[in-house]
């Protein structure tokens, strides 16, 4: 199995990045603040205004090494990526697919299926750690939506069609961030969550989900490019000029998992706190510098936290679960095996 390397997150203003023999030298007003040797790293990403020398931009295009520059907030901004790999005819059929309604509906089926099974997972956690403390309103809001979400992981086995599919993975998001409200513990009135707003996150909650969905799209960008496939194809989010759809597809499955469960687990321990972020004049909220370094160590430990796959039977760490799931679709595209079995997690 694939060794779960590290990534290395770059939050200092006007960094500069620079190659010295086979580590990456991060600069900051011309003083070194730190350095890592380029074969223990899958990828670095940067946020904000910073600059890197062409040499360590070579060097990752031809190691394979994702370099990729976010916003403040996370957004994605810019990749450099050297010449693609992978097999072309693999990408072919994956092309030929994902013109064919009939193929990818299966695909989608399984991309569907897992989501809402893990949303679900989420909520019977919630169930679990917190009944005895519940409400009783609380506790039949969450009791009714994550027998819901089970009712349309159920139904995705008879869908016949991508749109079909697509209904019911709007109607599972649509269930659980009514209830994601009920899953935050503390009573800070700045952490309620009235539902998901984007560009620009509208609260702190969403500011944070945002945030980690960053992180989790850039891994599962790299673990697609990894095996081969073409990071702008997907099956479930249709083509959109500028947008990485099939590491859309991947992220659904694993943004309950990865992502949710770590945004409740800082807001409810106390790792994160209402100064932790940002209100711009705007309306947009994001992460402060230092709250933004707190969650970036909070993921990376999250991904090693080591589980077993259900469809492998192997234990490995969260961190390698995209590229697992890649290899699969990979192998499954290429005909080694007979579907795409989604991560459900147990």
């Amino acid at each position: 199995m694939k060794r779960m390397l590290n990534t290395l997150y770059v939050t200092s203003e006007n960094a500069w990045l620079r190659k010295d023999g086979a580590n990456v030298v991060v600069e900051v007003e011309g003083v070194e603040r730190g350095r890592a040797p380029l074969h223990m790293l899958d990828g670095i990403v940067g946020f904000g205004r910073l600059g890197a020398s062409p040499a360590l931009m070579s060097a990752c295009a031809e190691s394979g090494l994702a370099l990729s520059f976010l916003s403040p907030s996370g957004r994605f901004l810019a990749r450099v990526e050297g010449m693609r790999s992978g097999n072309v005819l693999l990408r072919r059929t994956q092309y030929r697919i994902a013109d064919d309604e009939t193929r990818k509906v299966a695909i989608v089926r399984g991309i569907v299926a897992a989501k809402a099974a893990n949303q679900r997972t989420v909520i019977l956690r919630a169930l679990r750690d917190h009944a005895k403390t519940a409400a009783s309103e609380v506790e039949n809001a969450l009791t009714h939506a994550e027998r819901r979400l089970s009712s349309i992981s159920h139904q995705t086995l008879d869908a016949e069609t991508v749109d079909v599919l697509r209904g019911l993975e709007g109607e599972a998001a649509a269930t659980y961030f009514s209830v994601f409200d009920h899953l935050i513990r503390v009573n800070e009135t700045e952490f309620r969550f009235n539902g998901r707003s984007r560009r620009p996150p509208l609260d702190r909650i969403n500011a944070l989900l945002s945030f980690l969905y960053a992180m989790l799209g850039h891994d599962c960008r790299s673990a697609l490019e990894a095996h081969g496939l073409d990071p702008q194809v997907g099956f479930l989010h249709a083509d959109r000029p500028g947008r990485a759809s099939l590491a859309l597809d991947l992220m659904e499955e694993l943004r309950p998992v990865l992502a949710d469960r770590l945004a409740l687990s800082l807001i409810n321990r106390g790792q994160l706190k209402p100064h932790d972020f940002i209100v711009e004049d705007a309306g947009g909220v994001r992460l402060t510098d230092s709250a933004r370094k707190q969650v970036l160590v909070a993921w990376q430990e999250r991904k090693r936290d080591e589980l077993r796959h259900p469809f492998l039977g192997e234990t490995a760490p969260l961190g390698l679960v995209a590229n697992i799931q890649a290899q699969l679709l990979a192998r499954h595209l290429r005909g080694d095996i007979d579907g795409y079995p989604g991560f459900i997690w147990r």
